[in-house]
């Protein structure tokens, strides 16, 4: 009952492909029905070797077996062309609507997932469930057809004879009953612990470089040793369940062999039946043999597929915390108008980081936020952009609750370059361009391209790259540096010409005067359009239209540069302390360069 509630989910895609699997049937029908034809051709075929008058016949019988065991190949091309062809097309549709599915969760959802996990059950778990919709479905209608035309054609030629061949089989049930829950428990157990394997993996590697910088190899290596461990243990345990499971299945076969043969010969030189008769006979009941064990292998593929269809399951009935309003709503071009209303929000488990927030930013505006770490600010900007819900209060885009706009609406006229940047395995030219609404033509977007990088001041760091703009950047773009990194961001950002930047510590790896020049360029670019941005460096929000200091979840203080430094209060102590520190740091300098010249 559990892989039938598991399954559920895959009725739409058999209805999809519902024609093939149809057209798939009959070619298992017609495969089984030529193949039965054969025992009883052979059985005649013995039968006229004992008749001297019916000899002329054998040659006719030969080459009907060989023609039935052709026509029997061609059927079962056709069948697995079909059935697996079919679970092929399913396979690609369920790991494209699992993508898609994942690319709409929230960044909440990743918090508490591992990605290892994800891509377990992305990769392996689907090729299980495609296993079952595959070879089991087709090896078990093969078996149920074979089964049941068996026993007719076997009680047919001697009712008794069959009744004792299948007593044996009546501890079928038992064996599959008890093993068979056995071998679901010990699957799960063993897919669980692979999913685990797989994350420590991906984290080690994507972290290889610490782990080299801190000597930890040894460390990794042997808490690896000890996850692979627990997954081999796993595995045995399962492997000793399948052990008992095909040995017990071919003993109850081989039982109904002997009891076949020891009274069906004996029958034979009663003269009950003819030797052809139980030349037929045996070969259906070998004929039995192979469906007879193949239940335990089809049982395999079930339970491995209905573990993994449900660990699937459990990600696609995962609904979205970020979705679209119900029916449509029609918005105006996005002017940037920007308000947050009473606004608190805490992460899952979590303390509040924000509390009761109140902020307005005209159109056009920009706005800068500072405080201490851990003050809210790059959570403020995740709220506007709606990559998480607020617990209370409103987010609002020229007077609309982002909650009650198109999604893509609110994210298309949104450029937000956040404090940690990932790039992409791809050329420098594609990650610029990736968020690009309207690529338009292909020079139109290039010139595009190298403005957004002009105004970003990467251009210089571009012309030093053999390949230019087509660079192909390594891994989560490692061979760039820091500082180049940020200024990819920035250019993605601009292209998509948005109304609202935001801009979340972007310029912290550059260097003050690569700082100065992004900010210069940048302030005609920002006089359009509303712009948050989050800084440290006092000389980042200097020229800001607002500065607004965050403090313990809640505004501490807000206005203009030369406002706050009147007050005297966290602002204008913060901007006296960086100055300091930037005065020891040239002097520093200046000893150092007088001790070199001497």
């Amino acid at each position: 009952m559990e892989a039938i509630r598991a399954f559920r989910t895959l009725k739409p895609y058999f209805l999809r492909y519902r024609r093939v699997f149809l057209l798939g049937c009959v070619w298992i029908v017609c495969t089984a029905g030529v193949g039965q034809v054969i025992p009883w051709l052979l059985g005649a075929a013995v039968d006229v070797l004992r008749d001297p008058a019916r000899q002329q016949l054998l040659g006719p019988l030969c080459v009907a077996i060989v023609a039935a065991a052709l026509v029997q190949g061609a059927f079962r091309f056709l069948m697995r062309r079909d059935i697996i062809g079919a679970s092929r097309h399913i396979e690609y549709d369920l790991r494209r609507d699992l993508f898609a599915h994942l690319t709409r969760l929230s960044p909440s959802y990743y918090d508490r997932s591992r990605t290892g996990d994800l891509m377990t059950r992305s990769s392996s778990d689907l090729e299980a469930v495609r296993s079952v919709v595959g070879p089991a479905f087709m090896y078990s209608s093969n078996t149920v057809l074979i089964v049941s035309s068996s026993l007719v054609l076997m009680g047919w030629i001697d009712l008794k004879l069959t009744i004792f061949a299948l007593l044996p089989l009546t501890g079928l049930s038992v064996v599959v009953r008890v093993l068979g829950r056995a071998v679901h428990e010990r699957t799960l157990r063993a897919q669980e612990q692979e999913s685990v394997l797989t994350g420590r993996l991906q984290e080690t590697l994507s972290g290889i470089r610490v782990v080299q910088s801190y000597v930890q190899e040894e460390n990794e290596l042997t808490a690896f040793r000890r996850q692979a461990h627990e997954l081999v243990r796993r595995n045995m345990r399962l492997v000793r369940a399948w052990g008992l499971f095909f040995p017990s299945m071919a003993l109850i076969v081989g039982a109904g062999a002997i009891l076949t043969l020891w009274i069906g010969g004996g029958q034979v030189v009663r003269g009950a039946i003819t030797l052809g008769d139980f030349v037929a006979f045996n070969a259906y009941l070998m004929r039995l043999t192979w469906p007879m064990i193949s239940i335990g292998w089809v049982l395999n593929l079930l339970e491995r597929g209905a573990a993994s269809m449900a660990r699937i399951n459990a990600v696609l009935e995962t609904p979205p915390e970020i979705r679209d309003p119900a029916g449509p709503r029609s918005v105006e071009p996005m002017r940037g108008e920007l308000e947050l209303r009473g606004v608190t929000f805490a992460y899952a488990n979590g303390p509040a980081v924000l509390r009761n927030i109140d902020l307005r930013v005209r159109a056009g505006e920009t706005v800068a936020l500072v405080g201490p770490t851990g003050a809210g600010k790059s959570t403020l900007l995740a709220l506007v952009a709606r990559l998480y819900d607020v617990q209370a209060g409103g987010v609002f885009v020229d007077g609309h609750d982002i909650r009650e706009v198109p999604l893509r609406w609110l994210r298309r006229g949104i450029g937000i370059v956040p404090q940690e940047t990932f790039l992409f395995s791809d050329t420098l030219a594609a990650n610029i361009a990736f968020g690009s609404v309207d690529g338009g033509d292909v020079a139109d977007l290039q010139q595009r391209i190298e403005a957004a990088a002009d105004v970003a001041q990467l251009s210089e760091a571009v012309s030093r790259f053999p390949a230019g703009y087509d660079t192909v950047l390594g891994e989560r773009g490692i061979t760039l540096s820091g500082g180049q990194k940020q200024r990819t961001a920035i250019a993605r950002a601009l292209l998509r010409d948005p109304a609202i930047l935001l801009l979340d510590d972007c310029l912290s790896s550059v260097d003050t005067y690569t700082e100065e020049e992004i900010l210069r360029r940048l302030q005609a670019i920002m006089r359009e359009r509303t712009t948050l941005i989050v800084a440290h460096r006092v000389s980042t929000v200097r020229d800001a239209d607002r500065v607004v200091v965050l403090d313990g979840g809640g505004i501490l203080e807000s206005g203009t540069h030369e406002e706050l430094m009147a007050r005297g209060d966290y602002y204008a102590q913060l901007v006296e302390k960086q100055m300091l520190r930037e005065e020891l740091e040239s002097d520093l300098l200046e000893e150092s360069d007088e001790s070199r010249a001497s």
